[in-house]
């Protein structure tokens, strides 16, 4: 009878140890821009690694960056914008990807890797995750027989109303930095006073200053014109077919978003194996028709319709590029300047 006794305790603590095994399942905390990645893929990733995927979102860098800088709330692997990874790279705020575990990198193409290279320059901390331009969207059924091809078509009195900015430091800048012919990394403080100074001017004419929702008013006619990412253009095509895309001619800002893990990562390798998923080619190509970004993965391009990856204002021409900028971080004082400047356009 003892025996017996002993035989069901030992099963009943078998059972109980298994019981919290299952519990204690592997988990990566995933930290992204707003709807940047297709949501079936949770699942999917899910699926095939056994690894529980949490995932919290942002709207801008800006809002992203102190959560990880006081480490607020423990992420393991973010998907930031150029100019903040070199900044977090230069906080030490960013692990060394462990490129082992991350054998699909070889889809990312050189000239991605390259780019990259702006703001990491040894490719240690980041891989790319989409790429494009910042352009107009409009209407050209609401904005009549005016040819857009200008950044100064954003202040267009005809327009009153109708014109969408972004709500965003440096995107906000970039605009009337480029109108001025400035660099849209510029520190001198005479060019923000400008630069301020024109955007305090174009804002009775701004509808709204928004981010993600730019897409949907521009889409369902609430507004006949507007900064946005090349990565919507498809999106909004889908909606409403007159929708036109331009890069303005005074030139643009390059982006290049990309998947890090932060140095407090408590699931690192977990976070590797996210973007090693994230790279695989199927991956990229199922999340290139959802998102309609830009992809670096050449894999994923070569499964991509030849019209589409044809199609310059998807995937801009090296021509484009070459008239682009990309952002830098500016340093706590430049940072400070803009905030300075930011505060003042904000206030009037």
């Amino acid at each position: 009878m003892k025996k017996k006794l002993l035989s069901i305790l030992a099963v009943l603590i078998t059972v109980m140890v298994l019981a919290g095994c299952s519990g204690s399942k592997e988990k990566v905390y995933i930290y992204s821009y707003g709807d940047y990645f297709d949501p079936d893929l949770i699942e999917q990733f899910e699926e095939e690694t056994g690894i529980e995927a949490i995932v919290d979102t942002y709207d801008t860098c800006e809002e992203m960056y102190p959560v990880v800088k006081n480490n607020s709330a423990s992420y393991d692997v973010i998907c930031p914008s150029d100019y903040m990874i070199e900044r977090m790279i230069e906080e030490d705020l960013l692990a060394e990807i462990n490129f082992d575990n991350v054998p699909n990198i070889v889809n990312i193409g050189e000239k991605y890797l390259e780019m990259s290279r702006e703001f990491d320059p040894e490719n240690k901390y980041s891989v790319p995750h989409t790429y494009g331009t910042a352009g107009i969207l409009y209407n050209p059924d609401m904005v009549g027989d005016k040819v857009i091809d200008s950044w100064t078509d954003l202040w267009d009195e005809d327009l009153s109303g109708e014109i969408l900015m972004q709500d965003s430091i440096r995107d906000t800048f970039m605009v009337a930095e480029k109108i001025l012919g400035y660099s849209l990394n510029t520190v001198n403080e005479q060019e923000l006073s400008e630069a301020a100074d024109l955007l305090i001017e174009q804002k009775p004419l701004v509808y709204k200053y928004v981010n993600d929702s730019a897409r949907d008013l521009l889409s369902s006619e609430a507004a006949a014109i507007g900064v946005i990412w090349n990565g919507e253009y498809l999106y909004c095509k889908e909606l409403n077919d007159k929708l036109k895309f331009i890069v303005p001619k005074e030139g643009t800002q390059f982006f290049v978003d990309s998947w890090v893990i932060t140095k407090t990562a408590e699931n690192k390798e977990n976070a590797e194996a996210w973007i090693n998923f994230m790279c695989r080619e199927d991956i990229a190509k199922q999340n290139f028709d959802y998102l309609t970004y830009s992809t670096p993965n050449i894999a994923a391009q070569a499964l991509i319709d030849e019209e589409i990856l044809n199609d310059e204002s998807v995937f801009p021409t090296d021509e484009t590029i070459d008239n682009c900028e990309v952002l830098k971080d500016l340093g706590p004082e430049g940072n400070e300047l803009y905030s300075k400047y930011w505060k003042k356009f904000k206030g009037e």
